[in-house]
């Protein structure tokens, strides 16, 4: 039973194994440019302004129309005539003018042949289409600035767990080392007390830290998204310093930011031309053929022989229209777009302000976090030798207690802050290849 026992938990973990899924970083953006809700809405918008361009293209193609009427004029209209057109003059006379059915159908095309503002717009839909494929990809350089800033959230979060793990170990053996002489009455119980103390402290601690890993990782779940069912698991890496700690400038004309607002500008100028537009004369061609049907019984299906008359027309016309006065509304308009593209040229500069506030602001970081992870790596080195030194004192009596748990927690200390700092760094990193406009290359 017990045989049985163990291989159905080991077939569970092999099975749990398969089904676990690793995520590189850039496995996790791909993911994420796939699946998350932005990145989807996103394309959708791309594709979307394409429909949009046909709309206003189709301003400047043939409109066609097809009308088609049936009507019973049960009164028909009567009108005075005077009497000499039927041989009682002095008198009027009133007749009734018209059949009591009538029917038509006809077909009226027109085309535009001189729209300023149909011309403007569809400048206008282009300038949108790159809008939105900009917007695109600035929606994808934020999705993956919070998927790498999770991403290493909960790496960092792992490399604690790993660390504790190692303390928990150490921690351990000291304790059974402890216990034993205690056994001997080589060691007193207030010792084997404050021993098991600190091992429960550092299991509540590691207990702590998977917890928050589970947390992290629903959150970096939620950002790729990814169905919370799904388990996933982060492998060891090393995190090294790159020449990005090194970069002197911020690249504003290649943020995606910088970009779409002046696409942005762009269609605000094409906005104006619209409203400019209004004080061009337009000019359309109208063509218009039918077939009528009247008389006095429901003409279709019937002939003279019935006393229903059909017969055909057609017209072709030129429809000049020339603005003179509109009391000063498309003036209006147009101050109003110059008073827009100023506001957007402020949003420009306070953009380019808030981009090189950021970029020192990461690059001050950046070379803070390098500094701090040189002192912790030194502190972690010093940490363990002052550790395993205190531990041989302690096995030959020249260290107390206390001595060997205030180096343990030293080096506790050390190893988190060395984990703090590697983090610190990344998220600088992530911020300065925001600056530079490379946070696509993340994902590759």
């Amino acid at each position: 039973m017990k045989n049985k026992l163990m291989l159905a938990l080991f077939l569970f973990a092999v099975n749990l194994q398969a089904q676990t899924k690793q995520l590189e970083l850039k496995d996790a953006i791909n993911y994420a440019l796939e699946n998350k809700a932005e990145a989807k809405k996103a394309k959708l918008e791309v594709e979307n302004s394409n429909y949009k361009i046909e709309e206003v293209r189709s301003q400047a193609l043939p409109q066609l129309t097809l009308n088609g009427g049936l009507n019973y004029n049960a009164i028909l209209q009567q009108t005075a005539l005077p009497g000499e057109l039927i041989g009682k003059p002095g008198e009027s006379v009133m007749v009734a003018f018209g059949q009591k059915w009538n029917s038509t159908a006809s077909a009226q095309l027109t085309q535009q042949i001189f729209n300023q503002q149909v011309f403007t717009g569809l400048k206008a839909a282009r300038s949108t289409r790159e809008f939105y494929q900009i917007n695109q990809q600035l929606t994808e350089e934020q999705l993956i600035e919070k998927v790498a800033t999770n991403y290493f959230q909960v790496y960092v979060t792992q490399v604690k767990l790993k660390n504790v793990e190692s303390n928990l170990e150490t921690t351990k053996k000291v304790f059974d080392i402890l216990n034993g002489q205690y056994k001997s009455g080589l060691a007193r119980k207030i010792d084997v007390d404050r021993m098991q103390v600190n091992v429960s402290n550092i299991e509540a601690a590691k207990q702590q830290l998977i917890n928050s890993i589970e947390l992290q990782k629903n959150a970096l779940k939620f950002f790729i998204g990814m169905p919370m069912n799904e388990a996933i698991t982060l492998p060891e890496q090393n995190i090294e310093l790159t020449d990005k700690a090194f970069v002197s400038e911020v690249k504003t004309d290649s943020r995606t930011e910088v970009a779409l607002l002046k696409k942005q500008e762009e269609l605000l100028v094409f906005q104006k031309k619209a409203y400019q537009a209004e004080y061009y004369p337009t000019l359309s061609l109208n063509a218009n053929y039918g077939y009528q049907g009247l008389g006095n019984e429901f003409p279709w299906f019937a002939g003279t022989d019935k006393g229903v008359f059909w017969s055909n027309f057609s017209s072709f016309g030129l429809n000049l229209r020339v603005p003179v006065f509109n009391g000063f509304a498309t003036r209006s308009k147009v101050r109003q777009a110059d008073v827009s593209l100023k506001k957007l040229q402020a949003d420009i500069d306070d953009t380019n302000l808030g981009l090189n506030y950021a970029f020192e602001n990461a690059k001050t970081q950046i070379q803070n976090s390098i500094i701090n992870i040189n002192t912790q790596k030194q502190n972690v080195k010093l940490s363990e030798d002052v550790l395993e030194n205190t531990q041989n004192n302690y096995k030959n009596g020249l260290a107390t207690l206390t001595d060997l748990l205030d180096a343990e927690k030293a080096r506790t200390e050390a190893q988190n802050n060395y984990t703090s700092a590697l983090l610190d760094y990344k998220l600088a990193e992530i911020q300065i290849y925001k600056s530079q406009g490379e946070l696509q290359s993340l994902k590759n």
